[in-house]
C-alpha cells in the first residue's frame, strides 16, 4: 500500500499540498481544521484540492505516510548500518531529536495525535510503521544485553522511555529559548544513557562519547 495510492513521482505539488496541511492540522487540530481552509492556504479551489485528495481522512493518511517517510529516511536510514547497538541508539535519539526539534516534518507530530481518526487499513498501515520503529529500538538494546553492554531491563520499557523523552520535546522547546538544541540533546542522551548503565559506572561528562560498563549477560527477566 501507497500513500493514498498515488505514484512516487506525483510531483513537488503534491507533497506541497501535505506540507501545507500539515502545519494546519498540526495548528489547529484535525477537527478543528477544514478541507476549505486547507485549499485556501495551497492557493487552491476546493475541487482543485479534491483534484489531489479523495477526502480528508485520505489527506490525514497520505500526510502520515509521508512523515513517516522522511522520518525513516532521517533517522533509521542513517543509524542501521552503525555496528555498535548502544552507539546505534545514541545516535537514533539524537537524529529523533533532530527531526523533532528543527521542525522540518510536521507530519511526524500529527502521527502521534491523530493516528486514531484513521480507520480500517490506513490506521492497519500506519500502525504497521509504528511499531516497526519500536521493534528497532527493543532490537538494539537486546543486542546491547546481549553483549554485557548494558543492564538487563526489559525492551518494552526501555523502548517507549526512549520514545517518551524525544517525542514530547516539541511541546516544550522553544528554538529561541535558554537552552540550544545541542545542549538539549546532550542532556537527554546523557540523562538516558546513564540509567542503562551498571550501577555505580561513571557517568561521561556532557556531549562526551560513554562507555558503559560491561555487566553480566543475564537476559531480560531471568532470575539471577
Amino acid at each position: 500500500m501507497t500513500s493514498a495510492g498515488r505514484r512516487p513521482d506525483d510531483g513537488e505539488r503534491y507533497r506541497a499540498i501535505l506540507e501545507t496541511a500539515a502545519r494546519l492540522i498540526c495548528e489547529r487540530g484535525y477537527e478543528g481544521t477544514s478541507m476549505q481552509e486547507i485549499a485556501a492556504a495551497c492557493r487552491l479551489t476546493k475541487a482543485g484540492l479534491y483534484h489531489h485528495i479523495q477526502n480528508k481522512e485520505q489527506l490525514l493518511f497520505a500526510i502520515m505516510s509521508y512523515g513517516m517517510d522522511l522520518f525513516e529516511g532521517q533517522v533509521i536510514a542513517k543509524v542501521k548500518d552503525i555496528e555498535d547497538p548502544v552507539e546505534r541508539l545514541r545516535a537514533c535519539m539524537r537524529r529523533n531529536i533532530e527531526v523533532v526539534t528543527r521542525g522540518a516534518s510536521k507530519e511526524v507530530i500529527i502521527i502521534l495525535h491523530e493516528h486514531a481518526t484513521l480507520t480500517g487499513e490506513a490506521r492497519e498501515y500506519i500502525d504497521q510503521r509504528k511499531k516497526e520503529y519500536v521493534r528497532f529500538i527493543e532490537s538494539a538494546f537486546s543486542e546491547a544485553v546481549k553483549l554485557g553492554r548494558v543492564r538487563p531491563l526489559e525492551p518494552t520499557i526501555v523502548a517507549f522511555s526512549f520514545l517518551g523523552m524525544v517525542l514530547w520535546v516539541y511541546k516544550w522547546f522553544k528554538p529561541d529559548g535558554r537552552l540550544t538544541e545541542e545542549q538539549i540533546t546532550d542532556g537527554m542522551l546523557d540523562l538516558f544513557f546513564a540509567g542503562l548503565a551498571a550501577p555505580g559506572a561513571a557517568v561521561p561528562e556532557p556531549g562526551s562519547a560513554p562507555t558503559l560498563s560491561r555487566v553480566a549477560a543475564t537476559g531480560v527477566g531471568e532470575k539471577k
